[in-house]
């Protein structure tokens, strides 16, 4: 593993971090319980607990990379995938907090919102760290590959949250701020298989 990928895991993490703890004060959550141990801690404990979780992840995928280099490709991918998440998340819940809106057309208006704001940032980690075509020539078709494969991942993640937020409604005896959230975590689930295999082979092979 070199330097440059615990750095970025890192730096990963820690940007996990501050965006989980907007999005966690604004769902009002000040500790993290752990049921079973009964163990509590503050949410400032993500800071630590997220940079260390990603350069253990991609060391140990390194290691695994050295026989089958797609893992450590995936677990890049992924790493980007949890910025991707977290920032799709906080913007989402930035338009949340100024409108409280929380459902409806607006709210799938606030999704699609999220969703490309964390595209264009998924697009840079990808292109110069995930899969390392930084240096290479520019090609004129990738970036519109990449808007191709954007766009149905956005109907993918867009029309999954809206499924689940809109026409299946709140389960669980939940509240709509934390089903939006779930929803929206469900939607990138099945967004990030599709853009991590669109991007492996067809934007960046």
């Amino acid at each position: 593993m070199k330097k440059i990928d615990a750095f970025l895991a890192a730096l990963i993490g820690f940007l996990d971090g501050i965006l989980a703890l907007f999005i966690l004060k604004y769902l009002g959550i000040v500790q993290i319980v752990i049921p079973l141990i009964k163990i509590v801690f503050p949410t400032w404990i993500l800071l630590i607990l997220f940079p260390f979780l990603g350069v253990l992840g991609i060391f140990l995928a390194s290691l695994i990379g050295k026989k089958i280099f797609v893992i450590f490709q995936a677990a890049r991918f992924f790493l980007v995938g949890t910025l991707n998440t977290f920032i799709d998340l906080g913007v989402l819940y930035f338009f949340i907090g100024i409108t409280g809106v929380a459902k409806g057309i607006l709210y799938s208006i606030f999704a699609g919102i999220s969703f490309l704001v964390a595209t264009t940032n998924s697009y840079f980690w990808n292109k110069y760290w995930t899969f390392e075509k930084g240096r290479e020539t520019p090609k004129s078709k990738e970036f519109l590959k990449f808007l191709i494969i954007t766009a149905i991942g956005f109907a993918i993640n867009v029309g999954t949250a809206s499924l689940i937020v809109n026409i299946i409604g709140v389960q669980f005896g939940l509240n709509e701020k934390i089903w939006a959230g779930i929803g929206k975590l469900v939607a990138a689930f099945f967004a990030f298989v599709w853009n991590f295999l669109g991007s492996k082979f067809i934007v960046f092979r």
